[in-house]
């Protein structure tokens, strides 16, 4: 790591997916190995715990760097989702190792939900399979648009480029059909290090980017930033009776002192007279931030509500259509009673209609009259009041 760079850098939050032992953790593992960021103490208890647990001989298994748990290790398989925290000269990172088992979707989903960017991991010798179909469904209902397909254990089949460009090929037939998607492909060898931190001269013929250079000057940001002002109100502060402000982190857009905001769903409007942040009362503010803001109004605003830009408002409704992933052992029936979060909120909900279930295989939509667990399908759900949301 670099001690020396500036404090200030972007951050990227990417997740890695796809089937069971594609490379998930290994491919991290190696991520962080090849970019210097493993401490000496650290690789000396990987050392030890690859002659216990490890897979690859008497090679360090760089996997174990990310599964932690004792199950993840007997079983050689990823259950929960592991997280970690780098940096490089050029950016910060949070990465989340998701589990490839179709068990543990529900987990992959988890890690999903606060991603910008998807890996998507595939074994060259394998080829696409039904979790890596499912898993990219997931990431693109979940409004991520940048995919990274990165073709793993290329050193496993020569190094053979038209294997290479036949998943390739057929990864982006399928993900034409999820919507407008960013995506660059990668062939790579995770245990090996081909492609990883730096270019590997075993695949001559691939002159695109190395996964560590393109991780770091893919452009993310910027989307959040130029989406309209978004600030759920996770919590009401009155530390005086001077003093009223609404705090919580800023999803999406900018605000400044001055300008005007609307609360949602009751629509009633006031102006920003400050804003408050981790070291003081700031100017501007903007996605990802969390702030304080003052309004100059007496209004009533509660835990769950949303300050919104007025010329730019999300839809308020009590009934709304969205696709659902389905977590739970037990199936998904219609005119049942649920419990739903919505930003800070838990309300009832209810499915009133099941509209059809997506064949993960051809993004086919079938006929459905429940979901099971780890299926999605497009719902039309009922709550007991108005909220604020805008889609993917």
């Amino acid at each position: 790591m670099d001690l020396d760079a500036p404090a200030e850098r972007e951050l990227l939050r990417f997740l890695t997916c796809g089937s069971v032992d594609d490379g998930k953790s290994t491919l991290i593992g190696r991520l962080l190995h090849d970019s210097h960021l493993i401490m000496e103490d650290t690789l000396a208890t990987l050392t030890r715990d690859s002659r216990k647990h490890g897979t690859s001989g008497e090679e360090v298994d760089l996997a174990l760097l990310v599964d932690g748990l004792e199950a993840e290790r007997e079983q050689g398989i990823t259950i929960d989702v592991a997280y970690r925290f780098f940096a490089t000269a050029a950016r910060t990172f949070i990465v989340a190792d998701t589990p490839g088992h179709e068990q543990y979707t529900r987990n992959m989903a988890t890690g999903a939900s606060n991603c910008d960017l998807a890996i998507i991991l595939v074994d060259a010798r394998k080829g696409l399979l039904t979790q890596t179909r499912r898993h990219a469904t997931i990431c693109a209902r979940f409004g991520i648009r940048r995919f990274v397909l990165a073709v793993n254990k290329m050193d496993l089949v020569g190094f053979d480029r038209s294997i290479f460009d036949e998943i390739t090929q057929a990864f982006r037939d399928f993900s034409n059909r999820l919507g407008p998607l960013e995506v660059t492909a990668i062939p790579i060898s995770a245990r090996l290090g081909d492609h990883i931190a730096r270019r590997s001269s075993r695949m001559p013929w691939y002159t695109g980017p190395c996964l560590l250079e393109h991780l770091e000057t893919v452009e993310v940001e910027g989307d959040r930033l130029d989406l309209p002002f978004r600030l759920p109100v996770q919590w009401v502060s009155r530390p005086n009776p001077e003093f009223r402000g609404f705090a919580g982190t800023i999803a999406s857009g900018r605000i400044a002192v001055g300008a005007p905001v609307l609360v949602a769903p009751s629509g009633r409007g006031s102006r920003v007279t400050g804003i408050l942040g981790p070291t003081g009362m700031q100017d501007v503010a903007g996605a990802g931030e969390a702030v304080t803001v003052l309004l100059a109004d007496e209004i009533d605003i509660g835990r769950g509500d949303v300050l919104t830009a007025p010329d730019a408002c999300p839809a308020v409704a009590d009934q709304f259509a969205a696709h659902v992933i389905w977590m739970d052992e037990e199936p998904l029936l219609p005119g049942r009673g649920y419990l739903m979060r919505i930003g800070h909120n838990w309300m009832p909900a209810s499915v009133s209609l099941i509209k059809h279930r997506l064949d993960t295989e051809d993004l086919g939509e079938v006929p459905a009259r429940k979901l099971k667990v780890n299926e999605i399908g497009l719902c039309n759900l009922s709550l007991d009041r108005a909220v604020a949301f805008d889609p993917y």
